[in-house]
């Protein structure tokens, strides 16, 4: 995971250390580059569960490699969803990610 979303993940998780972690001043392209990997992490996790349901008569059957690229398959769902405008959060958290920056001592 990059550094940059790591610190995202950290300032959108939890207190006092997340929003010392996310203080330290990011370009508006990172801020908006690290959001919108956010949105792909989450969409990424959402899709997982969804697609845990679905039974092994697709095309791949039950082979070895089937949950190898259902992994990828969902991964890059998560990603074009995100690149196609997503599901509005990653506005939000780099709303958030900003006003943290502003609201720097």
């Amino acid at each position: 995971m990059p550094a940059a979303l790591t610190a995202a993940l950290a300032v959108a998780g939890s207190g006092a250390s997340a929003a010392a972690a996310a203080r330290q001043t990011m370009s508006l392209e990172k801020i908006k580059a690290v959001s919108s990997d956010f949105e792909s992490v989450f969409l990424n996790n959402m899709l997982e569960e969804m697609f845990a349901g679905i039974g092994d008569d697709d095309p791949f059957g039950n082979s070895e490699g089937a949950a190898t690229w259902r992994s990828l398959q969902v991964e890059e769902f998560g990603r074009a969803i995100s690149r196609s405008g997503g599901i509005g959060l990653a506005e939000h958290v780099e709303r958030q990610l900003i006003a943290l920056q502003e609201s720097k001592p």
